[in-house]
């Protein structure tokens, strides 16, 4: 039997943060359910950026979900690719849709979603959203699961 990860570069092994969210490598593994359609989430509740203007940190709650085709994202691979964007200056809409973007460009997959949720800076939340393709008839998607944000309660 082949084994899947042979060409994986990142997985079982110490692997640096890239420099920039171009030079990350995110790497797949072939769909082991190619026939059936299944919903993929990662959730990355931590995320920063930096503001392109000030430099500042922005931090977000990532949400990713998506029905896979032929190949899944390497989740270590996507893990340096998000935290690559940690010294990456970009407004919050770019660096939402640049990861949705990717990860479509990388993986063809049946249909993607992406919810950037943006904590505040000067007062005011940004919630980013994007997809692509059509969810499959019939498939369950949970709600992305981050509450709007309501300040000090």
């Amino acid at each position: 039997m082949n084994d899947p990860t042979v060409h994986l570069t990142q997985l079982g092994q110490r692997a640096d943060l890239p420099a920039s969210p171009d030079a990350a490598a995110l790497e797949t593994v072939p769909n082991p359910h190619p026939g059936s359609l299944y919903v993929v989430r990662f959730t990355a509740p931590e995320f920063t950026s930096l503001c392109p203007v000030t430099g500042q940190p922005d931090f977000a709650h990532i949400v990713i979900d998506y029905v896979p085709r032929d190949l899944l994202v390497e989740s270590k691979s996507l893990k340096l690719y998000l935290g690559a964007f940690r010294n990456h200056g970009a407004f919050h809409e770019d660096c939402t849709v640049a990861i949705g973007k990717r990860l479509d460009a990388t993986l063809n997959p049946h249909w993607l979603r992406i919810g950037g949720y943006w904590y505040p800076r000067g007062g005011m939340p940004i919630d980013v959203f994007f997809a692509v393709g059509d969810l499959p008839h019939g498939l369950w998607v949970p709600e992305q699961g981050v509450a709007p944000y309501r300040g000090r309660g």
